[in-house]
């Protein structure tokens, strides 16, 4: 039998010559390179007059309503900016519920007569446009008739060009609302928390004396964990095309288990795609900072520095879209998904994140010694409450058929919700429970016992892997997050509900010094040492992989939300609408949407994938096991009529067969689920797919994984692990 289509992939890969587009970083200086496409502030101050300059730097820096009558010269003056480097269109990007970016290019240049046009872009273009509302999901919020919807330009995010190979777009950060004025997007909830969030720590910080803060702004960085396949494998792979994850896959022989992968030397395929998605983040004012080798083997990771929550998020969708373009030119697939491939680790993007003045004073930064900060400790403690009152939002916030597959694995958190603090912030803690914190554990320097070595400081806590949110340092590490989500959903909730905690904290203290005239410093002790003994069930420093730490946080009463179904209830809960209504973070009838569009998402995908399944099993899987049974049966024919006893090829005859068999029922049975038709409640189709379509699935997947170590290698059809994992 000749090579089928996989083992001719295998051969095209091994003779291909993939051109290294050479990015020449000397040519042009990395400081200089960074934000060169960006219409940012250095750009604004050279091309605006100096009281629009000012104007705008207002709304950025410092949350002031924007003046519409700067509008028309901005435009102008961003118009101007963009052709000359080559824009021909301009563009509102927008982030709707779909968990991608969207956007409707528009041309600059205006007809005027038969013979003539000129370029325009006024100011009502800037801040206003009107892309179709009625195909994106808004979970009852807009019918399919009503198609009236609005992009809102945000000018706390820079307008940026993107280059293409025929030209070049100027792009728009904006948000997206319906006619009605409700939020269709992910990005207008996120900036209404981060407004919450200020509001509440301002108040804060007046009590400390700082009256100079205008504004306080979240920050995150987040670490995009991905897989790089080779393309040939990838279009061989309808699962890959169409799930993002593979639907069948037997173990393959080796996997991460030699622990080998994690920071190794990265492939030069990989590692010139790396520098060249860099090199267009760079000119983007995107902060790259980090890329390595994951634990897994073709994973990899890339880590900016933290930025304001709102351009961090935006330059989050940029990074995943920039790493899927670039990959393609050197003939990979970037594959972002949660759990691509069973059985190895899947992929997070781990929020860090934290609070700054508009000076850039850290909030969550302990100094040198904790105890005597006071107003760290508050923020501290203030995070500390919102996470034990609020677990559940938390886990709501990457709820989704992707992640279900990822959470709780050996390399992601668990869907119980706790905080790590580490052995000197804990030890601070405890004291504070008591009454008072008096003192700091130092870390002091490690003994390495090779001269030429110098001594090396030593934090004065270890880091915890397995905590969904642990202190590090000067931020907390959200690690619960889904490699292919957006930022924006997990950092609104985190947003709204700290900012909930230090209203709480704000007001008790405010009444407690401007009231009954307490000091501060008393007035803090007494409020943290309360806060603290509420709150500490939330607080765990080992290993939360276990099932010990399952049981003991059964007995403190922390929820634990095992998948996206038991999740959403949370969205519609009355604590949830209270809380987001009051902070003005979403009405009541926008977290009713996210219900219904986040159950509908549920469905779909699990509906995807469970089509792929039934089809990949019937018109791929099986031809080839057939195909191989009757090799076999003609194989177990000529012996017997030779007279030669061959008993081991009857039972492998007779194994295959049933194998076949059982695969035939279980994609019966797979069909049959999947013809179930929802009533029109969403929630109640999810928890359906949840209960009798994924089972089903698992079902069928065993025995064609089961059915891949059993058929001949030149009958496979489908890229097996060992191949796409390692073969490059």
């Amino acid at each position: 039998m000749g090579q089928n289509v996989r083992q001719q992939a295998i051969a095209a890969i091994a003779g291909a010559r993939y051109r290294l587009n050479h990015v020449n970083f000397k040519e042009t200086h990395i400081a200089e390179l960074f934000g060169s496409n960006v219409f940012n502030e250095d750009v604004q101050r050279q091309r605006l007059p100096k009281p629009i300059f000012k104007a705008l730097q207002r709304t950025i820096k410092q949350g002031a309503p924007l003046d519409p009558a700067i509008a028309d010269t901005v435009a102008s003056a961003m118009k101007d900016w963009a052709m000359e480097r080559g824009s021909t269109h301009y563009t509102h990007i927008f982030q709707p519920m779909t968990g991608l970016t969207a956007e409707k290019h528009d041309s600059f240049v205006v007809p005027v007569s038969d013979a003539a046009a000129i370029t325009e872009f006024s100011g009502k273009e800037l801040v206003r446009g009107e892309p179709d509302a009625s195909s994106f999901p808004s979970g009852g919020i807009r019918a399919t008739f009503e198609a009236r919807g609005y992009t809102a330009w945000d000018p706390t995010s820079p307008a940026y060009i993107r280059e293409g190979p025929n030209g070049a777009t100027l792009v728009i950060p904006t948000a997206f609302l319906s006619w009605t004025g409700e939020a269709l997007d992910k990005k207008t909830p996120l900036l209404r928390s981060m407004e919450a969030l200020s509001t509440q720590a301002l108040r804060i910080l007046r009590l400390f004396g700082n009256h100079d803060a205008k504004k306080v702004f979240t920050t995150v960085g987040p670490e995009q964990e991905y897989f790089m396949i080779d393309k040939h494998f990838f279009y061989l792979r309808p699962d890959l095309i169409n799930a993002g994850r593979t639907l069948f896959g037997a173990k393959p022989p080796k996997g991460q288990e030699l622990e080998d992968q994690y920071f190794g030397a990265i492939e030069e395929r990989v590692l010139a795609c790396m520098a060249e998605a860099e090199f267009e983040l760079f000119k983007l004012g995107v902060p790259v900072k980090t890329r390595h080798n994951e634990v897994a083997p073709s994973q990899y990771e890339l880590a900016p520095i933290f930025e304001n929550s709102n351009l961090a998020t935006d330059h989050q969708m940029l990074t995943m879209d920039l790493l899927r373009r670039t990959a393609d030119k050197y003939g990979l697939a970037c594959l972002l998904h949660e759990k691509p491939f069973a059985g190895i680790n899947g992929s997070g993007k781990h929020n860090n994140w934290s609070m700054a003045t508009d000076a850039g004073e850290n909030l969550l930064n302990p100094g040198d010694t904790p105890h005597d900060n006071a107003q760290f400790l508050v923020f501290c403690v203030a995070v500390l409450r919102a996470v034990a009152k609020y677990p559940e939002l938390l886990r709501v916030s990457v709820c989704g058929a992707a992640n279900d597959h990822r959470l709780g694995a050996n390399e992601a958190p668990p869907a119980i919700i706790s905080v790590f603090l580490g052995e000197q912030l804990q030890d601070v803690m405890d004291q504070l429970e008591k009454g008072a914190a008096k003192s700091t554990k130092q870390g002091g320097y490690m003994e390495i016992g090779v001269s030429v070595l110098p001594k090396l400081p030593r934090d004065a806590g270890d880091r915890n892997r397995t905590s969904p949110f642990a202190f590090t340092g000067n931020k907390f590490e959200f690690r619960a997050v889904g490699g292919s989500q957006s930022i924006a959903g997990p950092n609104t909730v985190l947003n709204t509900i700290v900012a909930e905690s230090l209203d709480y904290v704000a007001t008790h203290l405010e009444n407690a010094v401007k009231s009954q005239g307490k000091d501060l410093n008393k007035a803090i002790q007494e409020l943290l040492t309360a806060m603290l003994r509420e709150s500490k069930k939330v607080i765990f420093n080992g290993d939360n992989y276990t099932e010990e730490w399952h049981k003991e946080a059964e007995r403190r009463g922390l929820p634990n939300l095992k998948n996206t179904v038991e999740c959403l209830p949370v969205i519609t809960r009355k604590d949830s609408i209270d809380l987001f209504t009051k902070y003005k973070v979403y009405t009541e009838r926008e977290l009713q949407s996210r219900l219904t569009i986040l159950s509908e998402n549920y469905v779909k995908t699990v509906n995807i994938e469970g089509q792929l399944t039934s089809g990949m099993a019937r018109t791929q899987i099986l031809p080839a096991c057939l195909r191989y049974q009757s090799e076999v049966a003609q194989a177990v024919n000529a012996t017997k009529a030779a007279g030669v006893e061959n008993g081991a090829q009857v039972e492998l005859l007779k194994s295959l067969t049933k194998s076949i068999s059982d695969l035939q029922a279980a994609t019966s049975a797979l069909d049959k689920a999947l013809a179930h038709h929802g009533d029109g409640d969403a929630y109640a189709h999810a928890k359906y797919m949840r209960d009798n379509v994924l089972p089903a699935m698992n079902a069928v997947r065993t025995l064609g994984d089961k059915l891949e170590t059993m058929v001949a290698d030149d009958y496979w059809p489908l890229p097996t692990y060992r191949e796409m994992l390692f073969i490059k």
